[in-house]
C-alpha cells in the first residue's frame, strides 16, 4: 500500500537518521540512534499540524488570502478557513520529485505553476544533508517566470527532547522582539520581549507558556547563525539555527492544534525570511526578479 505522504527517502550519517517524504518534500522524522529529534509523525500517517513541512512561496498566513502586487489584486483560496486565512504556501501537499542523492544527501524537486491567486512559475528544490554538526536543509528558489514575484519561505519543524510533554523542557530563543497576533493570527505590531513571557533570551523552562508568535531582531553569533534551544535536564539540547536569509522564527508551543493528543509533544520552530503577512505588510517580502535565484539554509545540530 502507498503511504500517505508518498514514497519515503532515508539518509543517515552514524546513528543519524532522517526520513523525507514524497509530499511536500517534507522532514518527517530526525533520530539519533533510539532518540526523536523532531516530533514527526509515522509512514502509516498524513502529516497533520505542517510538521517538517517546508513552506513556498510563503510561510506562515496571509490575512484574508488576498493581497497586492504590481498594481493588481489577487485572492488565495482560504487554506485556513476558520481564520478566513491563507497558510503555509502552495508547495506543501504537492508530490516532490527526488532529482538526486547519497547515503547522506538527498535533494527534491517540483516546479510551482501558475494557480489562483498565484500568476508565476517557480522552479524549488530542497537539498537535506547530514553530516558530522547534524542536518542541514537548503532551499533554492528560482523565478521561472516573465515579471517579478513577491516571495518567502519557511519551514515547520517540531524539535523534540524525548519528552511526553515540552512543559518540563528549558528554552532559550535569541528574539529581543516578538510580533503581537490578533484573532485570526496576523501581527498588529511589534514589541519588545523585556518583562513578557516571550522573553527567552536566557534559557527557561517552558512550563505553562502558550505561544505562537514570530520572533526577530535575532541575536547572532560569530557564525552569522541564530540558535533557538531546547534541553531537558541533564540531557542533550537539540538546536535549531537560521541563517542570515532568515530574520525571523516562530515559536508555536503547539496548544492549539486539532489533534488534542499532539499539543504540546513538540516545540514548532520555524525559520522564516519574512513576518506573517508580508504579502500585504512588506515586512522580509523579497522581490523575485525574473531569472532570479534565492537560497536560504537553517539546520539542526542534534547535541550529538
Amino acid at each position: 500500500m502507498t503511504a500517505p505522504s508518498g514514497n519515503q527517502y532515508e539518509i543517515r550519517h552514524g546513528e543519524q537518521r532522517t526520513v523525507i517524504a514524497e509530499v511536500g518534500a517534507g522532514l518527517r522524522s530526525y533520530s539519533v540512534g533510539e532518540r526523536r529529534i523532531l516530533d514527526g509523525y509515522g509512514p502509516e500517517e498524513m502529516c497533520t499540524g505542517a510538521r517538517g513541512q517546508s513552506m513556498i512561496p510563503w510561510p506562515n498566513r496571509i490575512r484574508g488570502g488576498t493581497y497586492t502586487w504590481a498594481g493588481r489584486e489577487f485572492q488565495l483560496d482560504l487554506s485556513e478557513p476558520e481564520k478566513q486565512g491563507a497558510i503555509h504556501g502552495l508547495t506543501r501537499w504537492a508530490p516532490w520529485r527526488y532529482l538526486e542523492g547519497s547515503a547522506h544527501s538527498a535533494a527534491f524537486g517540483y516546479v510551482l505553476h501558475a494557480c489562483p491567486g498565484w500568476d508565476w512559475v517557480l522552479d524549488c528544490r530542497l537539498q537535506y544533508t547530514l553530516g558530522a554538526d547534524g542536518l542541514t536543509v537548503c532551499t533554492t528558489v528560482t523565478n521561472r517566470s516573465g515579471t517579478a514575484c513577491p516571495y518567502a519561505t519557511g519551514a515547520h519543524p517540531y524539535l523534540s527532547v524525548s519528552t511526553p510533554k515540552i512543559d518540563t523542557a528549558d528554552c532559550q530563543v535569541p528574539g529581543a522582539v516578538y510580533l503581537p497576533v490578533d484573532g485570526a493570527g496576523i501581527p498588529t505590531g511589534r514589541r519588545p520581549v523585556d518583562g513578557t513571557p516571550y522573553d527567552l533570551r536566557e534559557p527557561q523552562s517552558l512550563g505553562d507558556r502558550h505561544i505562537d508568535v514570530a520572533y526577530t531582531r535575532l541575536r547572532r553569533d560569530a557564525d552569522g547563525r541564530a540558535r533557538v534551544r531546547l534541553v531537558h535536564g541533564e540531557g542533550p539540547a537539540v538546536t535549531l539555527w537560521v541563517g542570515d536569509a532568515y530574520p525571523f522564527v516562530e515559536i508555536f508551543t503547539g496548544d492549539t492544534l486539532p489533534e488534542a493528543d499532539r499539543r504540546r509533544t513538540g516545540l514548532g520552530v520555524e525559520p522564516m525570511t519574512c513576518a506573517p503577512d508580508a504579502f500585504n505588510s512588506r515586512e522580509g517580502l523579497i522581490t523575485l526578479e525574473p531569472g532570479q535565484t534565492h537560497q536560504a539554509w537553517w539546520g539542526i545540530d542534534p547535541g550529538v
